[in-house]
């Protein structure tokens, strides 16, 4: 027993070791910007999967650093020509059928997005995985032949956030995000994250294939599909606005 627990105690004070020589912020930074540079433009493909039935939306995006995002709807029909516009911290719909701008306020970002398993936060992601949440270090686990890195988010007191928790998986080469679990205030899993397919896109290499699936709803979970996604490009702030939305293609 003492021999057990003297491995024990020198396992641990290794595995401290090793953590306090890691930078997980910026790790948790990189994984997070290798899908968006300090802007890009983007094509991609969302499929909605139920036990009963599947739809499929193809969409066009556009970024600007973590302050700025715009969607627009290509497919299907029905919702084509609706976009979504994140400026700081206010996101907007343009729903052409109606010729109507809504705001999304912050008590619907847990909402679903467009009958999927992303919420609204997800997909504009409003809430900064660096500067509203605590990252620690808190193991090390293999993901498809992948060794990662475990890491524990916990939002800071006054964050703008959705999550009560966020667990990732980040690869230690290439830091590719994974793997996340979200947990909501009562630390109940809610949705988990799988992301796989690692493809070259323009100028580095990032999963290309990701589901998203609901902890509670058997049978139930979202495929985004990264078609094509160019890093870099020459966007400005002013191409995010309102005036513009009615506008894009």
């Amino acid at each position: 027993m003492k021999t057990i627990l003297l491995l024990l105690f020198f396992s641990i004070g290794t595995f401290v070791s090793i953590a306090q020589d890691i930078n997980i912020k910026e790790i948790v930074k990189q994984a997070d910007e290798k899908f968006r540079g300090t802007s890009s433009t983007g094509e991609m493909t969302m499929i909605i999967q139920r036990p009963m039935w599947s739809r499929e939306v193809t969409m066009k995006n556009w970024t600007l650093g973590n302050e700025f995002s715009m969607i627009y709807i290509t497919a299907p029909a029905k919702e084509k020509g609706q976009v979504f516009l994140k400026r700081h911290n206010e996101m907007w719909n343009w729903v052409p059928s109606i010729e109507r701008m809504i705001k999304i306020p912050p008590s619907m970002m847990m909402q679903s997005w467009m009958g999927s398993d992303f919420t609204n936060d997800d997909l504009v992601r409003e809430s900064s995985l660096v500067k509203d949440y605590e990252q620690r270090l808190v193991g090390e686990e293999t993901i498809n032949g992948y060794e990662c890195y475990k890491v524990e988010l916990i939002p800071y007191d006054d964050a703008p956030v959705v999550w009560g928790k966020i667990i990732m998986w980040i690869s230690k080469e290439e830091y590719h995000w994974l793997k996340a679990e979200y947990y909501d205030e009562d630390n109940y899993l809610v949705n988990t994250e799988v992301l796989s397919e690692i493809k070259q896109m323009d100028d580095r290499k990032i999963p290309t294939h990701l589901e998203m699936i609901p902890a509670d709803d058997e049978g139930n979970k979202t495929i985004l599909i990264f078609k094509e996604i160019n890093f870099n490009v020459n966007l400005k702030e002013s191409f995010f606005s309102q005036q513009n939305m009615r506008r894009i293609r």
